[in-house]
């Protein structure tokens, strides 16, 4: 079965984990966010396709989900001690990464090109292709001011108040090469259950892409990240909650109404399920909190697993929020 996953975050990663191991691949094309990249002490960071690609290689940092395990910060912290800012935790041997990529860019290589080429320096043949070769960023508006992402999340710890979110230059970029053909010849795409306002739709802002899932034949699940009102990692139920959206397994299916055709939601927000159907939603319940392999697996192959469409999907084009627009 051809799939396509939409990816950003530590969800998300875990859900490859399981989904890898169901599908072949050469039948697998996983579409990564990049509008949390950003440029720091001159290297290109990508944090979604590193999580992604370090939990694949089975080289993540289990507790925090993200980075390596066993990591040092010598480097960071011989930084600090030279007056260099040192909010964003790299690790020495994560460091390494971001010093290929930014050589590989600088030497003329294409983002896609360099993930593909660290993908297989870690001995991965999964094709992980970043949402565009152009750059993306994704602002948080609070009422004081515009923070690139990181700034929001990691320098200010996700505290200030979201009033708006805005995918920068997301309506210039065009799609990864490939990314476009994957979607027309699927047969199944899931939305990883990865944070839907700055995960995912960032991939969904760039227009190609919208049109192309638009236009697709394939089955789309979407997986919600929240659990009784609360993310298992993240600030996805917060944010919502800050810009006046539903933080639940409904708000998730209103978000997605006109991209899925499924939904697929956690055994503690079942009772959900009546009000999620009147979408028009056909909604699946399960365990979706991810502690290992086997629910990585069990979670995967329940997305995978062939449905009907309820409807056919008719609306003119995919739409985020408005508060999510550029």
């Amino acid at each position: 079965m051809k799939t396509v996953a939409l990816a950003g975050g530590v969800g998300a990663a875990r859900l490859l984990r399981g989904l890898t191991k169901l599908v072949p691949t050469r039948d697998l094309t996983i579409i990564g966010n990049t509008g949390d990249d950003f440029t720091l002490y001159g290297l290109h960071i990508s944090p979604d396709l590193d999580t992604i690609m370090y939990t694949l290689a089975g080289i993540v940092n289990e507790t925090n989900g993200w980075g390596i395990k066993n990591d040092t910060h010598n480097t960071l912290n011989t930084l600090g001690k030279l007056g260099q800012e040192t909010w964003f935790k790299l690790g020495d041997k994560d460091l390494a990464t971001h010093i290929i990529r930014t050589k590989l860019l600088k030497e003329g290589k294409s983002l896609t090109q360099a993930t593909a080429q660290l993908m297989k320096m870690h001995n991965l043949k999964t094709k992980l292709v970043p949402m565009s070769n152009q750059p993306v960023h994704t602002k948080i508006v609070s009422p004081t001011q515009t923070m690139d992402f990181q700034e929001y999340f990691v320098k200010n710890q996700t505290k200030p108040k979201v009033t708006n979110v805005i995918y920068e230059d997301a309506e210039k970029a065009e799609p990864a090469p490939g990314i476009v053909e994957a979607i027309d010849h699927a047969q199944r795409i899931i939305i990883c259950p990865s944070n839907p306002i700055l995960s995912i739709a960032p991939i969904l802002a760039i227009p190609a892409i919208r049109r192309a899932l638009q236009a697709t034949k394939a089955y789309t699940v979407a997986i919600s990240p929240i659990i009784a009102g609360k993310t298992i990692k993240g600030p996805a139920a917060k944010i919502m909650n800050s810009m006046g959206l539903d933080a639940s397994a409904i708000g998730v299916a209103k978000y997605y109404k006109d991209t899925a055709d499924e939904i697929i939601i956690d055994q503690n927000d079942a009772s959900q399920r009546n009000q999620i159907q009147k979408l028009r939603l056909k909604v699946t319940i399960t365990n979706t909190i991810m502690k290992n392999l086997k629910d990585s697996t069990h979670l995967s192959r329940i997305a995978l697993k062939k449905q009907k469409r309820l409807v056919e999907k008719t609306q003119d084009s995919i739409s985020l929020p408005a508060r999510a627009k550029k």
